[in-house]
């Protein structure tokens, strides 16, 4: 689409808005930015979309709007652009709908305004650090690489940056993957699906739709990487039109990746030992399991297996996730704030070979905690729990028989309880299993205030 003149509606003010505002103005769009939160500043948003430069001039609307003024905002609009963070089934999004404008997601804009070609990773849990290490993969191979979308870096932020021999490494969302149109990436990643987020997309059935989108512009000159363990996904594998690619950390594969007696084994025709598990720095099956997406993905490519094999040795893997903090007084600390749901948080527990109490509870998203529960395994010596979900946590952990639980009014109370708890020899594990909204506003900050506690022991 000829953006230069055209009239474009960005929703949503936050870091994705900004960029995909700052690249319209840039193409010489017309841009409207509206955002539903009346308390933001104006000045700001027009200082960090560039519009407050020189020659540069967009409209912002803030607030709650009445029908009346929704079309009046719309009238002329010709291409909306959502935000990750903005629902699809709002009314105003409803609205555009049934006038005729098409709705984009940032990533869209972006993949239909910049070069190169597009890695891309979704699943529920491991997203980052998968993306995180394909980046280092791509980076030590091609020096004209992006690593974008979810990880906070915005893809409509790199683009005018980006030429023919670029990669973009995305991580996508659900929430990303509900508005593209024709993104396609060369090579794309389902790592796997678990219950997530369904306050946002309402059924089990959406949230796997959304996810499987990845891969529905594909042709069989791409490639599609998934978790053979994954029965959804294995289900999925059969109407995917790119050449499957499996990965498994539980068999053998004809072709694949997968993990056997201590080696991350690669057949892609031919079989070859890309690396033994006790060569990575990184901890845990889970991890096993993201090094051997991103390579599988990155061979896929035609990335030299040193490139790989070397770069997956040295990773130290990502901030948030089982990331150790400190030892004090005979007790390690760990930070999973990125452990945001059930599912990521079990991931955390397992990967855990002492004694361990267990930071828990945040904003609720509809989640059952009973695999969680189940997990504790003997592991989880006290469970500490704040935010909305605490009684819900807590009712769930009585009913599975685990009674070690305290209750805390903020973080750092929960902090002081753990510390009150913990023995030489244990380990004081921030592991959520919610998300950190209404305490924190992401779960970064939470990590953040996690590590801080620990550094001032």
């Amino acid at each position: 689409m000829e953006l230069n003149g055209k009239k474009v509606l960005v929703f949503g003010s936050g870091i994705s808005g900004e960029a995909a505002a700052r690249l319209l103005l840039g193409e010489g769009a017309q841009v409207v930015l509206y955002d539903g939160n009346d308390k933001l500043d104006r000045k700001e948003i027009l200082g960090k979309t560039g519009a407050a430069e020189e020659g540069r001039e967009m409209q912002v609307i803030l607030g709650t709007l009445d029908e009346e003024h929704a079309r009046d905002m719309l009238s002329g609009v010709e291409l909306a652009v959502l935000s990750p963070g903005v629902p699809t089934d709002l009314p105003l999004v409803e609205m555009m709908k049934e006038m005729g404008i098409p709705v984009w997601g940032e990533i869209e804009l972006a993949y239909t305004t910049g070069r190169g070609d597009v890695l891309a990773i979704t699943g529920t849990n491991g997203k980052t650090t998968t993306t995180t290490l394909l980046g280092e993969i791509m980076k030590n191979y091609n020096e004209s690489t992006f690593v974008v979308g979810n990880i906070g870096n915005p893809y409509t932020s790199i683009v005018t940056q980006t030429t023919d021999h670029s990669v973009i490494v995305a991580e996508m969302s659900s929430f990303q993957l509900e508005t593209i149109h024709s993104f396609r990436p060369k090579v794309s990643a389902i790592l796997n699906i678990t219950p997530d987020h369904l306050n946002r997309h309402h059924t089990m059935e959406a949230y796997i739709a959304a996810k499987e989108r990845i891969a529905e512009n594909q042709t069989e000159e791409d490639t599609c990487v998934l978790n053979y363990e994954d029965e959804v996904l294995r289900v999925f594998a059969e109407n995917v039109k790119a050449d499957v690619l499996y990965f498994s950390s539980r068999r053998k594969l004809k072709r694949g990746l997968y993990l056997e007696d201590g080696e991350i084994v690669c057949d892609l025709g031919e079989r070859m030992v890309l690396c033994r598990t006790d060569e990575l720095k990184i901890l845990g099956t889970h991890n096993y399991e993201n090094v051997m997406a991103a390579a599988a993905m990155a061979l896929a490519y035609g990335v030299p297996a040193d490139v790989v094999r070397s770069t997956v040795k040295e990773f130290q893997g990502v901030a948030h996730r089982i990331e150790f903090i400190a030892e004090k007084n005979g007790v390690a600390y760990y930070n999973d704030s990125k452990g945001t749901n059930p599912d990521a948080a079990i991931r955390g527990i397992r990967a855990m070979n002492r004694p361990t109490v267990l930071i828990g509870g945040g904003y609720d998203k509809d989640s059952t905690y009973d695999e969680w529960i189940e997990a504790f395994d003997g592991k989880v010596k006290k469970l500490v729990l704040l935010g909305a979900t605490r009684d819900k946590i807590a009712e769930c952990a009585r009913k599975h028989g685990f009674t070690e639980i305290e209750m805390a009014d903020s973080f750092e109370e929960a902090f002081e309880k753990c510390v009150e708890c913990a023995s030489p020899g244990d380990a004081v594990l921030l592991s959520p299993a919610c998300a950190s909204w209404g305490m924190f506003r992401n779960y970064e900050e939470r990590g953040d205030k996690f590590r801080e506690l620990v550094n001032q022991l």
